[in-house]
């Protein structure tokens, strides 16, 4: 017990030294999502569906290649006659992630099992030097 009351300091910032080292762990495992290079594969291998939850303007100013777009307001009562078959593998995208994670709940509500969302959404496809398709008229 004097050890500990003599380097308390020391054994505080050992502990902080330790928390900092496991925090990335922590956070890897509670954040959902796939890397670019697994959505690619994804899509190659198992005809993964890419659905794009940004608004129609930012649709198309630019997305994923072969995205259909159903804005995240409009999933619920889009998302089954868009996308029909429900055992697909099903990637969400938006700009950069967070409206793709609302999206997700809802997706699994719907009985999409296998819905995933793009970590990073479009930014990180962008990063990674994919291809972005834009509309005609944008």
């Amino acid at each position: 017990m004097k050890f500990i009351i003599d380097n308390w300091m020391l054994i505080s910032v050992a502990v902080a030294s330790g928390g900092m080292l496991l925090w990335p762990v922590i956070q890897g495992a509670s954040a959902s999502g796939l890397s670019s290079a697994q959505a690619v594969q994804l899509i190659n291998r198992e005809r993964a569906v890419v659905v794009d939850v940004s608004e129609t303007e930012e649709f198309a100013a630019g997305h994923v290649g072969g995205a259909k777009n159903v804005p995240v307001g409009q999933l619920e009562q889009r998302l089954p006659e868009v996308v029909k078959n429900k055992g697909v593998p099903l990637i969400l995208v938006c700009a950069n992630g967070s409206r793709a994670n609302r999206a997700l709940g809802i997706a699994k509500k719907l009985g999409y099992d296998k819905a995933q969302v793009l970590a990073g959404g479009l930014k990180s496809w962008k990063e990674a030097n994919l291809p972005i398709e834009k509309a005609a008229n944008a």
